[in-house]
């Protein structure tokens, strides 16, 4: 049996490999610093929008706007990301989120806060992160210079942002007590900084943008994306994954109170199911050294996301409940992390920006549409035949992700 030092030597080796790396090092923290404060601003947000109007459809409306850019905005931010020195092109929009966060805390701390400047403000901050996200995936590229490290690299920022959704929310909760929603948002304007700090100091080697046309350059990302099997199969799965199986946040609240006869702490330990489920997950995705590897990753998530569903939509029992937004954190977050590393590992450097930035749009955007049809549908129709729907086309996306898992073995090809 190996010894606890031992077996610490061996996860540091393997799960943080990638912090060996200083500018990395650098990045990782400063990341983990922004990530905190954005959730604690979500937190803060929702907070405000139903103190001031008790209206849970204006939360909607906010959380939809915060998202649904990244379908719209992300793939053509694509094409400005492979145009523009990346890392010039982040801290200029950390200082632009900066100053949306800013403004939020100012309007809340003086009392002039409306719902109208609160969508607005959402809307602002949707479009921002939908050109952010895809920009902080595309420059780790650059930041990493071992590339067998780069799915490592990848995976311990999902293991961060899954961390702080444990570590944040309780602590937002304590700040709103003690004070207002004005520090949250402040707090959130301030981490910004810590990303924009660590990319100044770092020494990256040129980027080499390409001098495309919009059109032209646009068109190069589809035909790439269309001319290779393995990323038409791992975004196709993606974009179905995200836009039913992730859609159970959105009923959680209704299967706590309305399968379960629970109230709010039935609400919070099935998100925490899920939240833990996510967090070992992308742990695991970590550990991962090589394409083959993440492949069968991809394949796990989906059984995992279709046991889940199957359970959640035959179940009344909260232990079996706890099983399966546990499943569902599981296999969302391993699918969508190890398909990521795929892409981010594989994709010429010259298209990563677009590659990127169109798995981002479906990923998050999908996310938003399928919320608000998921919503409509169990209005229109009940909770018991959408969950049986969203269960039929979840099975048969782990059909088609087993009937072509040699395309997920194969590695995909690696363009200079």
């Amino acid at each position: 049996m190996p010894q606890p030092a031992g077996l610490w030597a061996r996860l540091n080796g393997s799960l943080f490999r990638s912090l060996r790396q200083p500018n990395y090092r650098r990045y990782f923290l400063g990341q983990g610093v922004s990530v905190m404060g954005t959730w604690m601003q979500s937190v803060a947000l929702s907070w405000l929008v139903y103190r001031l109007t008790g209206s849970a459809a204006l939360l909607g409306v906010v959380a939809f706007l915060s998202q649904a850019p990244q379908l719209v905005v992300s793939p053509l931010a694509g094409l400005l990301i492979d145009r523009c020195d990346r890392r010039w092109l982040l801290i200029r929009v950390q200082w632009l989120l900066f100053l949306q966060s800013g403004l939020l805390a100012l309007l809340t701390l003086t009392g002039w806060i409306a719902p109208w400047n609160i969508v607005l403000l959402a809307g602002c901050f949707g479009v921002l992160n939908a050109l952010d996200t895809p920009l902080r995936h595309a420059l780790i590229g650059a930041i990493v210079t071992d590339k067998q490290d780069l799915p490592n690299a990848i995976a311990l920022n999902a293991v961060v942002y899954n961390a702080a959704r444990f570590v944040v929310p309780p602590l937002a909760g304590v700040l709103l007590g003690l004070t207002s929603e004005a520090l949250c948002f402040a707090l959130n304007a301030v981490s910004y900084l810590a990303i924009a700090r660590a990319l100044k100091g770092m020494q990256l080697a040129p980027h080499h943008a390409t001098s495309a046309s919009r059109g032209a350059g646009f068109g190069e990302g589809l035909r790439f994306a269309r001319g290779s099997e393995p990323v038409r199969l791992l975004l196709g799965l993606t974009l179905l994954m995200n836009v039913t199986a992730s859609s159970y946040v959105v009923l959680v609240p209704v299967l706590a109170k309305g399968v379960f006869a629970g109230g709010v702490g039935t609400l919070g330990i099935l998100l925490g199911a899920s939240g833990c489920g996510a967090l070992v997950s992308t742990a695991y995705v970590a550990l991962q050294k090589t394409r083959r590897q993440l492949g069968r990753n991809v394949v796990l998530g989906w059984c995992a996301v279709s046991s889940g569903m199957l359970v959640l939509a035959t179940t009344h029992s909260l232990p079996f409940g706890l099983y399966a937004t546990f499943a569902l954190g599981f296999g969302i977050s391993m699918a969508n992390v190890a398909t990521n590393s795929l892409l981010m590992s594989s994709v010429p450097d010259r298209l990563r920006g677009r590659m990127i930035s169109t798995y981002t749009g479906i990923r998050f955007g999908m996310d938003a549409v399928g919320g608000l049809i998921v919503g409509t549908a169990v209005s229109g129709f009940g909770l018991a035949p959408t969950l049986a729907v969203e269960t039929v086309l979840v099975l048969l996306g782990l059909v088609w992700c087993l009937a072509r898992r040699a395309v997920h073995y194969q590695p995909l090809p690696v363009e200079n």
